[in-house]
């Protein structure tokens, strides 16, 4: 059964609000109204279905070894706290399910676990969701914040019978549910890889000022990437190292490799900062370099024409051969300006080659060195 689309808005940080008492359940203004999805799964079987009520979640609780319930939107507390009710949801945790705003943590409250995770994608710039599960001994309820959702792959496992998820208890499921969120981290780190490729290609044969502009912003990008899966990792390390009732030596065996998954993100991600911290360092040495070369073509036209501009100027002073026969005698010489033209090109001409001597013509000595 296909999960219904809705329109939705972008979700806005809300700050904590201040003074109410803990437990309080107060939406984001801009927080949709929520949608239950349902299923319900044995080795053989599974049910898959929207719920109009949470009341209607009472009779699937208890009759099928696991329960997955997935509330899509926070905002109706009515609905998340009758949910809440149901399955025995500590209120504290309700109102970390409410308040987005919360990193990567693992809480228990006596069998039951409580996991706060970041989902991520990637529009134009990435983005952040949070995704709050709580976990116990047939049930796992899952709350999303909006229209970010990978755990596709967790239900289509559960649809088709993939893998172990179905003979599995909910600590599998719960452990499937983490492998997604992990998993959706590598396509996004991957595109950043080919991004910072294409970038650095960029600056090295045409940098420029836009270039400069998305290096930052994949650097804010990978940051905030950082900030999500730097914690995440430690909560699934909670997970492997404390003693949890819920989960079987089985399923933490499986947790491993989520924590492997989890090393190998922060990995990327700050292979990845550092390779978008070198190209900014690139591309201050690709506009230095562009500059010395500009300069280096200024300062030889300079050179050539600093000669012929002395000789004119000399030449230009006009002192008359009838006061003293030092007054430039070149005056009265029937080939003086043929003369002053040659004595310019001569003069050039040598400075051409010295430069070219020295091997300050690039261009020309490369000609010399092939030759």
């Amino acid at each position: 059964m296909a999960r219904k689309k809705r329109n939705t808005t972008k979700r806005k940080r809300v700050p904590i609000h201040v003074g109410a008492p803990p437990g309080t359940l107060i939406p984001a203004p801009d927080a949709v109204e929520p949608t239950i999805h349902l299923i319900a799964y044995s080795p053989e079987n599974a049910v898959e279905k929207e719920i109009d009520k949470p009341e209607q979640l009472r009779q699937y609780v208890g009759r099928w070894p696991v329960v997955w319930v997935n509330v899509e939107g926070l905002g109706n507390s009515d609905v998340i706290s009758e949910i809440g009710k149901i399955f025995a949801i500590h209120h504290l945790a309700l109102e970390d399910i409410i308040n987005v705003h919360e990193r990567a943590k693992l809480e228990q409250y006596g069998n039951n676990i409580f996991l706060v995770l970041q989902m991520t994608a990637v529009d134009e710039r990435v983005e952040t969701e949070q995704l709050s599960i709580f976990a116990g001994r047939g049930f796992v309820v899952t709350f999303q914040e909006g229209p970010i959702d990978v755990l596709n792959p967790a239900r289509e496992r559960i649809r088709k019978g993939q893998g172990r998820v179905r003979q599995g208890g909910a600590d599998f499921l719960t452990y499937s549910i983490i492998d997604a969120v992990l998993d959706s981290y590598f396509p996004i780190l991957e595109q950043y890889g080919e991004q910072l490729e294409n970038l650095e290609d960029e600056i090295i044969e045409d940098p420029s000022r836009k270039t400069v502009a998305v290096i930052h912003q994949v650097k804010r990008d990978l940051l905030l990437l950082r900030r999500t899966a730097w914690p995440l990792r430690e909560t699934i390390n909670s997970l492997i190292r404390d003693e949890h009732p819920m989960f079987s030596d089985e399923t933490r065996l499986h947790l491993r490799d989520c924590y492997d998954h989890s090393v190998r993100i922060m990995d990327f991600i700050e292979t990845y900062r550092e390779l978008a911290a070198d190209l900014m360092d690139v591309y201050l040495s690709s506009l230095s370099n562009r500059m010395n070369e500009v300069m280096k073509v200024l300062t030889i036209i300079t050179t050539l024409f600093v000669p012929p501009t002395l000789i004119a100027g000399i030449y230009g002073m006009n002192f008359h051969t009838q006061i003293s026969p030092f007054n430039m005698p070149e005056l009265t010489w029937y080939y003086g300006y043929p003369f002053a033209l040659a004595l310019m090109a001569s003069v050039s001409l040598s400075v051409i080659a010295f430069l070219w001597y020295k091997g300050w013509l690039p261009a020309l000595s490369r000609g010399r060195q092939s030759d």
